[in-house]
């Protein structure tokens, strides 16, 4: 596969430190050479592995996702590029990496169909770029895109399973509604048991006429509950968009 060639992220993104990659962890976390502190890929879900955690069961192509990273960075130097909340609650560095010769790491690792685009209320920045390189995977069937594990769910038949977990679903908005401090995407008859996406007060400002989403078909992405049927929690506007 022809490598990106992708210009270094924008430069309000700011530059952090330069290393060598010493230890890939997963396909979406690495450490520098005598770094002190994990480096969590802004932008990126990776399938995950187990990483000592009880009765966790590797998802799949998790170790392809992570060879794939170890090939584009493992001994090799990069810099990291600091998004606009700079670390986690795990103590994990947020970043972009950009490797010495241009590469932005992020953006391959999407065109290889390695990772889903999962990004944060405070740390959006390159989530258009990103999610068009996941799109152009997805139409390729690159990678995790050809089993049917990483598939768009139907809004009208979320499987019961899924719910802990994150996914991509798509369907048409059958009606919106706000009822107190929230809003409600319905994507059924009966949102007792159909799929909802909800947004909370607080996130308005950064969409735009939510409720005008009625009769518009979209998909919509992130971490499945189950409250009054299947539900996901959308925070910023990166999470919704036209199939």
């Amino acid at each position: 596969m022809t490598s990106l060639a992708w210009a270094a992220p924008p430069d309000a993104l700011k530059d952090a430190a330069q290393g060598v990659v010493g230890r890939v962890i997963d396909g979406d976390t690495v450490r520098l050479k005598d770094g002190a502190a994990d480096i969590r890929l802004i932008g990126l879900q990776a399938p995950k592995l187990p990483l000592g955690r009880r009765g966790f069961k590797a998802w799949p192509l998790a170790e392809e996702s992570k060879g794939a990273l170890s090939e584009l960075v493992l001994d090799k130097s990069v810099t990291v590029r600091l998004g606009t909340s700079a670390q986690d609650r795990n103590g994990r560095i947020l970043a972009h990496l950009v490797r010495d010769d241009g590469l932005w790491i992020q953006g391959e690792m999407l065109k290889r169909g390695m990772a889903r685009v999962y990004t944060f209320p405070d740390n959006r920045a390159l989530a258009s770029e990103m999610l068009a390189l996941e799109a152009e995977a997805r139409a390729a069937k690159r990678g995790i895109w050809a089993d049917g594990f990483y598939a768009v769910r139907d809004a009208a038949d979320v499987p019961p399973g899924d719910i802990g977990t994150f996914q991509i679903v798509e369907g048409t908005v059958q009606d919106a509604a706000q009822v107190r401090d929230r809003i409600y995407l319905n994507f059924g008859a009966d949102f007792r048991t159909d799929f909802t996406v909800s947004i909370e007060k607080k996130y308005w400002p950064a969409f735009s006429e939510p409720l005008a989403l009625k009769g518009a078909r979209i998909e919509v992405r992130g971490w499945l509950t189950s409250r009054n049927g299947p539900m996901i929690e959308a925070t910023h506007p990166e999470q919704i968009a036209a199939p």
